[in-house]
């Protein structure tokens, strides 16, 4: 219709094609010589109709917005851009400047744009994206870890399972001490005649039996 938007009488009997059945009534309720042009047509349907208008939201509403407590990045973002969306006129120079001031002072994207400021929404919408998928990332890791913590460990105690029948070195089992593997760089009997006469030191029980037997 915008090839005919000159043509006023064209305008107004086109105009009612789009109407649901309570803007019909309306518009067939019309008397007749009330309207006398295609402007005064609309004028008068968005007076009618004004109550089903949504009302724009003030700069205001913008600015006030902060990140609440526990609010992660992604629901945040949607809301202010959701606002911004719902302000009249121009305003993405002051959308993009205040958006890191609803975040925490130690955020890490309010840190980033202190230090690389975008100069339009696209700008904005990098970092943001860069961060939620941070977050998401850092949210699913935490869902594995506590699932990793919440199984036994199958060397502990609380494991159900089967120990497995041969000792590693390194690992004890429930009930048993920790095995140890020493490598002396000296001959045994050097070393015992170092730490003879030392406090700890117990010479070792003498072997039972006939020593021409032994291997």
């Amino acid at each position: 219709m915008a090839v005919h938007s000159n043509n006023e009488a064209l305008m107004c009997k086109v105009f009612p094609s789009s109407l649901g059945p309570v803007a019909m009534r309306w518009f067939d309720a019309l008397e007749e010589g009330l309207v006398g042009s295609f402007e005064e047509l609309t004028r008068a349907f968005g007076a009618w109709f004004i109550t089903c208008s949504k009302v724009p939201k003030p700069l205001d509403a913008l600015l006030s917005m902060a990140m609440r407590e526990g609010e992660t990045l992604k629901t945040y973002s949607d809301r202010y851009l959701e606002t911004y969306n719902e302000i009249d006129g121009d305003v993405e120079d002051v959308a993009v400047r205040t958006f890191k001031m609803g975040l925490p002072v130690e955020h890490g994207l309010r840190k980033s744009l202190i230090m690389k400021a975008a100069i339009d929404m696209r700008q904005l919408m990098d970092p943001i994206d860069k961060y939620k998928r941070v977050e998401e990332d850092q949210i699913q890791s935490k869902g594995k870890t506590k699932l990793f913590q919440e199984r036994k460990d199958p060397w502990g105690v609380g494991y159900q399972g089967h120990y497995p029948k041969r000792d590693f070195p390194g690992h004890a089992l429930p009930g048993r001490a920790p095995l140890v593997n020493s490598l002396f760089k000296e001959p045994v009997h050097q070393i015992l005649e170092k730490i003879r006469n030392e406090p700890y030191f117990r010479w070792p029980n003498k072997m039972s039996g006939d020593a021409s037997q032994r291997n």
